[in-house]
């Protein structure tokens, strides 16, 4: 059986957005059960969950074999033994390890340097300038993307792979200031995998959590 590390809450502006949404999405695609081990955000910092997670995060996975951390890692392990995830020749299987870590390492820290600054530091003067650095640099690497992708469905051997499902995950992120529909078939491209049956049962899985927890707001 796998067990999911994840929270009990988050402010709604995280809701759908914390990154067990992966994990529990590519066990879906995968068609594999799991449990749910739930903390709150003063237990992230007990010692218990540092031994599991250094930097206080979620998710933390645990199988019959292992136990591991950052949610591209997990994805990955989860993805070796899923023919749903992972095609079965080795250059295929390569192609898709490498867009599994550009989805992580050339794509999300340009996402996450635009996004974040816009939740949590909109308010501070260096703010609009910086915002506007970080657009331009991200626009370049999504311009590059959308450059791959004309003319595929996905990003290799055209069929949904763990791949794919990193970069949605990441890609969702721009919908919400609209930044995604600026480029039309990055967001066809990611509506394409968000629309899998397995994305919404795992958007339930942690959506349920968070409403059957919601006395537990954080003040």
């Amino acid at each position: 059986m796998q067990e999911v590390t994840a929270y009990t809450w988050v402010p709604d502006f995280a809701q759908g957005f914390v990154k067990d949404l992966r994990v529990r999405w590519a066990l879906e695609e995968a068609g594999r059960p799991y449990t749910e081990r739930l903390i709150d955000h003063k237990q992230k910092l007990q010692a218990e969950h540092l031994a599991r997670q250094p930097f206080a995060q979620v998710p933390v996975f645990r199988d019959d074999e292992a136990e591991l951390f950052e949610s591209g890692a997990i994805v990955l392990r989860i993805a070796e033994t899923s023919k749903a995830l992972m095609p079965e020749s080795v250059a295929a299987r390569a192609r898709v390890v490498s867009w599994a870590f550009a989805a992580l390492n050339s794509v999300e820290p340009f996402v996450a340097n635009v996004t974040g600054t816009q939740l949590f530091h909109s308010n501070e003067p260096w703010a609009v300038g910086y915002l506007d650095t970080a657009r331009a640099s991200l626009n370049q690497r999504l311009a590059r993307l959308s450059g791959w992708l004309s003319g595929r469905t996905y990003l290799e051997a055209e069929r949904f792979t763990a791949a794919d499902l990193l970069m949605a995950s990441v890609l969702r992120e721009l919908e919400r200031d609209g930044t995604l529909a600026r480029f039309p078939d990055l967001e066809t491209y990611c509506q394409r995998c968000v629309s899998r049956p397995a994305f919404g049962r795992a958007m339930d899985a942690q959506m349920r959590v968070f409403a059957a927890n919601e006395p537990e707001r954080i003040t």
